[in-house]
């Protein structure tokens, strides 16, 4: 007899769920409150990269750069936004057919769970479903931080970023991890005085701290101003527009902008649907799960944003997948080890594994292989000499235990490494695959003969900064 499954959420987690669990052979019903796709293809991943796309072209074509000389270039924002949301119009309408092409039913309204096996749906159709197995990939809404003044109109949030009325003459940013970051290198690009405040003593306080520190010169010599080790205390309308008072130290200073974006993370979204009726354990406002994803009540899983452990698409998707395959009693494969994280800004940022301030907390016994692209042929034709490609490996076997990368293309390149460790390949490895010239991918291999102090486009001894 068939298995149902009741997915709630259509994002990148709830959808490929919903897709695996119809190809497994169960009857899958989808439940979406809002719009398919979830946060990331209407208000998130898709829309920014979309503007950001833009924003690169037009700093190059702004620059005169790459040996074109074509008039001032303009921006037309209404058509930019036209282009957005075109992009993601097709890109739901996509997901909508995947989901109907895998028979998998689609209910639009808000999901309640009535029990451990009752899933209540009010919408423009309400409807009550059973199930077998529920899953909860209801992903995360952005953090709301209690600071004086932070519900003054013109106070926005990555949603509100995404579709201002025209390009803002001056942006602060409350947060500089990967959220903020991303917008500062966009509106950077388009003109916007941008000033970044950060709490932590470096910008993208997760990432290797070489790779951030290289992104940061790039993006100050860009015009960004960073303020880190610094806190918002309030926030005060004035006739030149919002006024942020950051405290830096003992010192407090004025920041104005016409717009502020609360950049400030995100948090699971797991009120109003009934968990405790269900008996699904919470731990500081996210959903506990054991290693296959499933909650305090067995045949209930969480995955994605929801369950906190990483918050990321393609995270979720892989979740996913791994929960119903281990839902219908099949074996399933995921490695939360070997996730790569990827920043859109201009360059590119990418990473997979550890970094080396955690191979030093953890007292591993490693090397590192750093290579500047600015002895890569490849990205000096694309523009770009401040990247790096920085290898973390172990010292006694070479294996590679960490990947972090700046410059041109690397949320592509960083496919290569995060396949490498899922094989648990070795430098030596690397060294030995034949890397295609003239290319960036090229500064991999290189990396990895400098682990070995063999680099052969670097000078021997030559520090790499």
């Amino acid at each position: 007899m068939k298995k149902r499954i009741v997915v709630i959420g259509g994002g990148p987690g709830g959808y490929v769920a919903a897709i695996r669990a119809a190809q497994l052979g169960a009857e899958v019903h989808l439940v979406e409150k809002e719009y398919l796709g979830g946060t990331c293809l209407n208000v998130g991943c898709i829309p920014t990269k979309a503007l950001l796309h833009t924003a690169e072209l037009y700093h190059t074509l702004r620059h005169g750069a790459h040996g074109l000389t074509i008039g001032q270039a303009q921006i037309d924002w209404k058509s930019l936004m036209v282009r957005k949301e075109s992009i993601v119009k097709r890109l739901v309408q996509g997901v909508a057919g995947l989901l109907k092409a895998n028979k998998v039913e689609l209910h639009m309204g808000q999901a309640v769970l009535q029990d451990a096996h009752t899933v209540a749906v009010s919408g423009p159709t309400p409807v009550q479903l059973t199930a077998d197995i529920v899953v909860l990939a209801v992903g995360s809404v952005p953090v709301q931080i209690p600071v004086p003044g932070v519900n003054h109109a013109g106070v926005i949030d990555s949603t509100g970023a995404l579709s201002l009325p025209q390009i803002p003459k001056s942006l602060v940013i409350i947060g500089g991890g990967v959220i903020g970051t991303e917008f500062a290198a966009l509106y950077n690009a388009f003109g916007t005085k941008v000033t970044v405040v950060e709490m932590m003593p470096q910008i993208l306080p997760p990432v290797d701290g070489q790779v951030a520190a290289r992104l940061r010169e790039h993006l100050v010599n860009l015009g960004v101003t960073f303020m880190t080790e610094a806190r918002l205390s309030e926030i005060k309308k004035k006739a030149a527009g919002l006024t942020a008072l950051i405290w830096q130290g003992s010192e407090q200073q004025e920041v104005t902008g016409e717009y502020i974006l609360i950049a400030t993370g995100r948090k699971a979204s797991v009120g109003g649907m009934g968990l405790e009726a269900a008996g699904v354990l919470l731990d500081q406002g996210k959903i506990v799960v054991n290693e296959h994803f499933a909650t305090t009540v067995p045949h209930i899983y969480a995955i994605g944003d929801c369950n906190a452990q990483i918050m990321l698409a393609h995270a979720a998707s892989a979740q996913g997948v791994a929960a119903v395959e281990h839902a219908l009693g099949h074996q399933s494969v995921y490695n939360g080890e070997v996730i790569p994280y990827c920043i859109y800004t201009s360059p590119e940022v990418a990473g997979v594994g550890i970094t080396e301030e955690q191979a030093q907390a953890r007292g591993l016994a490693y090397k590192t292989g750093v290579f500047p692209l600015m002895a890569n042929g490849k990205s000096l034709i694309e523009g770009c000499e401040s990247g790096l490609v920085k290898i973390i490996a172990d010292e006694q076997y070479g294996t590679v235990l960490g990947a972090h990368i700046v410059g041109p293309r690397a949320t592509d390149l960083i496919a290569e490494m995060v396949l490498a460790m899922t094989l648990e390949a070795t430098v030596d490895e690397l060294i030995a695959t034949i890397h295609a010239h003239p290319t960036v991918s090229e500064a991999i291999a290189e990396a990895a003969l400098q682990v070995r102090g063999q680099a052969i486009h670097w000078p021997p001894g030559v520090k790499v900064g």
